[in-house]
C-alpha cells in the first residue's frame, strides 16, 4: 500500500509546538492570499483546493450529522467492514487508548460508523462532532485524514493547521483506506485521531498496517465464502449437460467454469442484465441462483453430459420458500414446498400413505397426497419426481440439508451462519413442525455447547429469540466495547421485563 511520502514526521517530532505554529502561519497566509513562510505540502494544498471548491468555510464549519445512533447501529450491522472490526481493534485500539487517541472507522463516503478508544479523548471529540453518525468527507468538512485518505486512496497524516477548518487545528490524525478484496473498491477508512500533543511517529505506519490486516481478513473470509458457494452451486454447473457455462458470485466474479468450456471468460462479468455480451461478441444468459449466478452460453457444448437435473431449495428464509430447477426459478405453494422438504429428507422415497401421514397427520388421505404430487410433477417435470415410491430424481441442494450437514461435520459456525430462520415457518404439517423444531434445537444446542461468539451472534441475528440462555452467553462472551453487545443486553432487558 502506497504511503504518503510527504508526511513530515521527523519535523513534527523535533518540535511539535513550533511546527504547529509554523503551519498556523502558513494557513493564515495562504487563505488571505499573502506570501506564506513556506508552501503547504502538495497533498495538503491539493486537498485545500478541493475543499474550498466545495464551499467549505475554514472559519466556521461543522461535520454534518447524517445519522442518529439507532441508524448508525443498523448501518454497522450491514456494512462489510463489520467483519474486520475485531482485527482493527486488536491492531489499533490498545495502542490508541494508551496513546490518548481514538480509533475511527468510516464508510467510503466518510460517515463515521465506529469510534472507540480513550474516554477523555472521546469526550473531547464529541465537542467538535468527531463522533459516530457524522460525515468527514472533504466536501463536508474540509481537509482531514479520513476524508483525504478516501479522496487520494493512500494513507495520510494531517497535523494541526493542515486541517482546513480552524476548529481542528488542535488535532492530529492519520488514516488509511480499506479496500474490498472482491471488487477492489474502497470500503472505508481506519483513522487514529488525538490531541495535538499526542502525535506519534508510528501513526501512519500503524493505520497502514491495520488496513492491510483488515483487507487480509476480509480476503480470507471471502475465500471461505467462495468455497462454500462453489460447493453449493456445482450441481447447477454439472446440470448444464453439455452446455458451456460458469458459476459466478453475487458480484459477478467467476468461481468455476464447466470443464471443456472453450469460451474464454473474463474474471468478472457485468451482472446488470440477464443477457451478457462477452469480449468475443458471443451472448451468454445469466440466471440467478439462491446465491450467486449461473452463466450459460446457449449453442455451445462441452464434451460431457449431465443427465440429472439440479434442484436448489431455500426454505429457511422469512421471504418465503424458493426453488430453482436447473437455473430456472419455480414458483411454489407452501404445500409443494412441504412435499419437496419431505422428499429431500427421504432420498429412498415415500409412499402415498406415508406422505399423507406426514403432511396431514392421522386423518391424512393418500388421494390428497397423490393429487398434490400430480400437480407438482406437472410443474417441475415428470423426470424430477419419480413414482412408486415418490422420490426426487435430482441433485438436491437445500439450505436445511446444508445446516444438518454442517452439524454432522461438527462445523458449528457454518451451521449457525447457514441457519437463516425457521424451516417453512408458516407450515402446520406435522412432520415439518417436527423437523423445524429439531433443526433449531440442534443448532441451538451445538452453538451453546461450543460457545463460539460468532456462531452465537449468527443464531441471534437470524432468529431473534427470547431464550435467556442464548442471550446470556452471548452477552457474557461479547467484549464490553463490541457494538453488538448493547443490542443483546437490550433484548435481555425486554425479555426480563415481559417475564416480570
Amino acid at each position: 500500500m502506497e504511503l504518503d511520502e510527504e508526511c513530515p514526521t521527523a519535523t513534527v517530532l523535533a518540535d511539535p509546538l513550533e511546527y504547529a505554529s509554523l503551519l498556523q502561519r502558513v494557513w493564515d497566509a495562504v487563505l488571505r492570499g499573502d506570501r506564506a513562510p513556506r508552501s503547504p505540502r502538495e497533498l495538503v494544498s491539493a486537498s485545500w483546493e478541493r475543499s474550498l471548491a466545495a464551499d467549505v468555510n475554514p472559519d466556521s464549519c461543522e461535520a454534518p450529522v447524517v445519522c442518529e445512533r439507532d441508524q448508525v447501529r443498523d448501518l454497522r450491522t450491514e456494512h462489510p467492514l463489520a467483519e474486520a472490526i475485531p482485527v482493527l481493534r486488536q491492531t489499533v485500539l490498545d495502542v490508541a487508548d494508551e496513546a490518548m487517541h481514538v480509533m475511527i472507522v468510516t464508510d467510503r463516503d466518510g460517515l463515521i460508523l465506529w469510534r472507540e478508544g480513550n474516554a477523555d479523548v472521546q469526550r473531547r471529540a464529541d465537542r467538535v462532532r468527531l463522533s459516530e453518525g457524522t460525515r468527514w468527507a472533504e466536501e463536508a468538512i474540509g481537509t482531514n485524514a479520513m476524508g483525504t485518505t478516501l479522496a487520494v486512496g493512500k494513507p495520510v497524516q494531517i497535523y494541526s493547521a493542515e486541517h482546513l477548518v480552524r476548529t481542528y487545528h488542535d488535532w492530529t490524525c492519520a488514516a488509511s483506506p480499506i479496500h474490498d478484496p472482491d471488487s477492489g473498491d474502497v470500503l472505508g477508512s481506519v483513522d487514529i485521531s488525538g490531541p495535538l500533543r499526542t502525535v506519534h511517529p508510528a501513526m501512519v505506519s500503524l493505520v497502514s498496517a491495520a488496513a492491510q490486516l483488515a483487507e487480509s481478513h476480509l480476503r480470507a473470509r471471502m475465500a471461505a465464502r467462495d468455497e462454500r458457494l462453489r460447493a453449493k452451486n456445482m450441481p447447477h454447473l454439472r446440470a448444464l449437460r453439455g452446455e458451456a457455462g460458469a458459476l459466478l458470485t453475487g458480484t459477478g466474479r467467476v468461481l468455476a467454469v464447466e470443464p471443456g468450456t472453450a469460451v474464454r471468460l473474463p474474471e468478472r462479468v457485468d451482472i446488470a442484465d440477464e443477457r451478457v455480451t462477452l469480449g468475443d461478441g458471443r451472448e451468454a444468459v445469466l440466471e440467478r441462483l439462491a446465491e450467486g449466478f449461473l452463466l450459460r452460453l446457449p449453442g455451445t457444448t462441452t464434451t460431457r453430459s449431465r443427465p440429472r437435473p439440479v434442484l436448489s431449495l431455500s426454505f429457511l428464509d422469512a421471504a418465503g420458500p424458493r426453488a430453482v430447477l436447473d437455473g430456472r426459478e419455480i414458483p411454489l405453494s407452501l404445500r409443494h414446498a412441504e412435499i419437496l422438504t419431505l422428499l429431500a429428507m427421504r432420498p429412498a422415497g415415500l409412499t402415498a400413505d406415508r406422505l399423507a401421514l406426514q403432511l396431514y397427520g392421522e386423518r391424512g388421505n393418500p388421494v390428497s397426497a397423490r393429487a398434490e404430487i400430480h400437480r407438482l410433477r406437472a410443474q417441475l417435470g415428470e423426470h424430477v419426481i419419480s413414482t412408486k415410491p415418490y422420490r426426487l430424481h435430482a441433485e438436491v441442494d437445500a439450505d436445511f440439508l446444508t445446516v444438518r450437514g454442517a452439524l454432522r461435520e461438527g462445523d458449528v459456525r457454518a451451521a449457525a451462519e447457514s441457519y437463516r430462520g425457521p424451516l417453512l415457518e408458516d407450515s402446520e404439517a406435522p412432520a415439518i413442525r417436527d423437523v423445524r423444531e429439531e433443526l433449531f434445537a440442534s443448532v441451538r444446542n451445538a452453538v451453546l455447547d461450543r460457545g463460539d461468539v460468532e456462531a452465537l451472534w449468527s443464531l441471534f441475528d437470524s432468529h431473534p429469540t427470547e431464550d435467556l440462555e442464548v442471550l446470556g452467553q452471548l452477552a457474557h462472551r461479547l467484549p464490553h466495547h463490541d457494538p453488538r453487545r448493547p443490542l443483546v443486553t437490550a433484548r435481555m432487558a425486554q425479555v426480563l421485563a415481559v417475564e416480570q
